[in-house]
């Protein structure tokens, strides 16, 4: 069944969550955001609409301008608990590069956390970027508590929570520092940390142009991260910092993308979970 026979059903009219396309994911076992009043963003009919949405567009139109060369995917797949996803910030692209290289029902149940200054300003745009991304607002400048009960209610609730380390888009491409919070919220939720680098983003959008040009990208996906007993917040965030910055140079050892047996057994996970997709 292709997308376009997905669409004519849409049109047709079924009733949400009793009928659905052959060609979509299992349903991944997240529940409704109820922490905030951007929930609906996190409900259905919505989730249906942004998977049409960004299979339709984003998806094809990401596959386009950059054609990503994607490594690392069976990390994803083989998460068997919500985790918090860590990547380098350079351009707007990344976002989209970064929804691109996520196995489906991976994408179909990742929030992203974005600045509230930002894209929340102005209400429509908020609700715009809630629909089409799934995001939720979180504040730069005040304090952690509540950034931190929300982000751990998400991933309570089965969310992975795609977040940007660095705080800001880096002006010259460079990682830069990640700030401590990535490794404060690991380890007051137990969450596991995917690091992830994304390169090419700047090529296809740099920070104050406000249209995107083709250009190449890749994405590596590292070995999750598990925050230490002992091990501080900074300390650990250092840590996360470190693999992003070891998958940038091409690292291949495997305390940053695993020895070969267990990117093997994770690769089986991904095949299995496709195989029961697609039954």
């Amino acid at each position: 069944m292709s997308l376009l026979d997905d669409v004519r059903q849409v049109r047709r009219g079924w009733h949400w969550g009793e009928v659905k396309p052959r060609s979509w994911p299992e349903r991944a076992p997240a529940v409704p955001d109820r922490s905030s009043n951007l929930g609906w963003a996190r409900s259905e009919p919505v989730r249906s609409a942004r998977w049409l949405l960004q299979k339709g567009v984003s998806l094809p139109f990401t596959r386009v301008m950059a054609n990503p060369d994607v490594r690392g995917a069976e990390w994803m797949e083989s998460l068997e608990r919500p985790a918090i996803i860590a990547a380098n910030h350079s351009s707007h692209a990344d976002l989209q590069l970064l929804l691109y290289a996520l196995p489906d029902r991976a994408r179909e149940r990742t929030v992203v956390a974005a600045a509230a200054d930002y894209w929340y300003q102005r209400p429509w745009l908020g609700r715009l970027v809630s629909l089409w991304l799934n995001t939720f607002p979180f504040s730069r400048t005040g304090g952690p508590q509540a950034v931190l009960h929300h982000s751990s209610q998400l991933l309570k609730s089965g969310w992975h929570l795609l977040i940007f380390p660095e705080g800001s888009r880096s002006p010259d491409g460079r990682l830069q520092e990640f700030k401590p919070g990535v490794g404060f919220l690991a380890r007051e939720t137990g969450a596991p940390v995917v690091p992830i680098h994304v390169r090419g983003g700047q090529r296809i959008m740099p920070k104050g142009r406000a249209y995107p040009l083709p250009a190449p990208a890749q994405v590596r996906i590292g070995r999750p991260l598990q925050a230490k007993e002992k091990e501080s917040a900074r300390a650990f965030a250092g840590r996360v910092e470190s693999s992003v910055r070891e998958l940038a140079a091409g690292s291949s050892g495997p305390e940053v993308v695993g020895s070969w047996i267990e990117r093997w057994r994770a690769a089986e996970l991904r095949s299995g979970a496709t195989a029961r997709g697609r039954s």
